[in-house]
């Protein structure tokens, strides 16, 4: 009889075969393409307050609702798109949550006005390179924020951005692999 081989990944991804797809495809992979780091911010501030899988769940939806989170699309939407979006059952129905991504898409497009993109902009807080916890994270010990997330996160707050608090911004940080927090044993992990 074969055995069939079982990826060991880290604990939060469970065996949503969804979540699990999102950790090893996307989690801590370096993102450098501007509609995606859009998107990303985005959904991360939208899940402030709820779990991410149900963004997940969602994300073809707010694809749609949010015009493949183009920027410019989203920066032109009105009231009346905040309306409809209100009656869109397939995404998360918060007005503050709907005004910020517009707020946050006319902020997004200033950024690459000023620094020519956002991705230049945003991962200059990293030094431009993946950082790595050298204590790792484990289920005891989940970091939260970073002074790398602190720092991004007064910035973006500055320029006009909002739902950008530290949190949701080290939870950025690791989906756009900005951080890569893989546990040890994870097959992902990369030894520090």
């Amino acid at each position: 009889m074969k055995t069939v081989k079982v990826k060991t990944r880290c604990w939060w991804a469970g065996n949503d075969p969804l979540y699990c797809d999102y950790h090893d495809k996307e989690w801590g992979v370096p993102l450098h393409d501007e509609q995606r780091l859009f998107e990303m911010l985005i959904l991360e501030g939208f899940q402030a307050g709820l779990s991410w899988i149900t963004i997940l769940r969602k994300r073809d939806n707010f694809r749609k609702a949010f015009k493949k989170f183009d920027p410019k699309k989203v920066a032109k939407f009105t009231a009346k798109d905040v309306q409809r979006l209100m009656h869109d059952e397939g995404i998360v129905r918060n007005r503050l949550k709907i005004e910020a991504a517009i707020t946050n898409a006319k902020a997004f497009l200033a950024i690459q006005k000023e620094f020519g993109s956002f991705d230049k902009y945003i991962w200059q807080f990293t030094n431009y390179k993946t950082l790595r916890d050298p204590k790792g994270m484990t289920k005891k010990r989940i970091r939260p924020t970073s002074p790398e997330s602190d720092a991004l996160s007064k910035d973006l707050k500055a320029r006009g951005f909002k739902f950008v608090g530290s949190t949701i911004i080290y939870a950025h940080m690791q989906a756009t692999g900005m951080v890569d927090d893989h546990v040890e044993g994870c097959f992902k992990y990369v030894k520090r």
